[in-house]
């Protein structure tokens, strides 16, 4: 399986509501909001932070698997996480329709890539590059 470096640093934000996404250009950059019934969360790049966020956590890296991952398959997260989790490396994921983004705090990024890599993933990219 293969994992794509993205090449950019993240922050995970709570906000309060959706007037907190203020400046967000969402025609740009990565970004995920996620909606409960509970809360609304904004993973973004760090450069693009709401001002008024109600809290954030930042300095996350991030990766993708690569392709389209079908409905169907199974495990592919519970995988990864567990290469991670046996080198004591905490994780935090995002699913979108097409496929999954693990971010990793950046102090532990390099890390968790080569142990994934003596797992047999293959990683690509650069964090110049996307």
């Amino acid at each position: 399986m293969n994992l794509k470096k993205i090449s950019a640093e993240f922050s995970v934000c709570k906000l309060s509501g959706p007037a907190d996404i203020g400046t967000l250009d969402i025609t740009s950059g990565f970004w995920f909001l996620g909606k409960t019934d509970e809360e609304l969360s904004l993973v973004c790049e760090t450069s693009s932070v709401p001002q008024n966020a109600a809290e954030r956590e930042d300095g996350f890296l991030a990766f993708r698997i690569e392709g389209i991952l079908d409905f169907s398959l199974i495990g592919i997260l519970s995988k990864i996480s567990t290469v991670l989790a046996d080198h004591g490396i905490g994780i935090f994921a995002v699913s979108t329709f097409n496929t999954d983004y693990i971010l990793v705090k950046k102090e532990n990024y390099e890390k968790a890539l080569n142990h994934l890599e003596a797992a047999g993933y293959t990683v690509t990219g650069t964090k110049e590059e996307n």
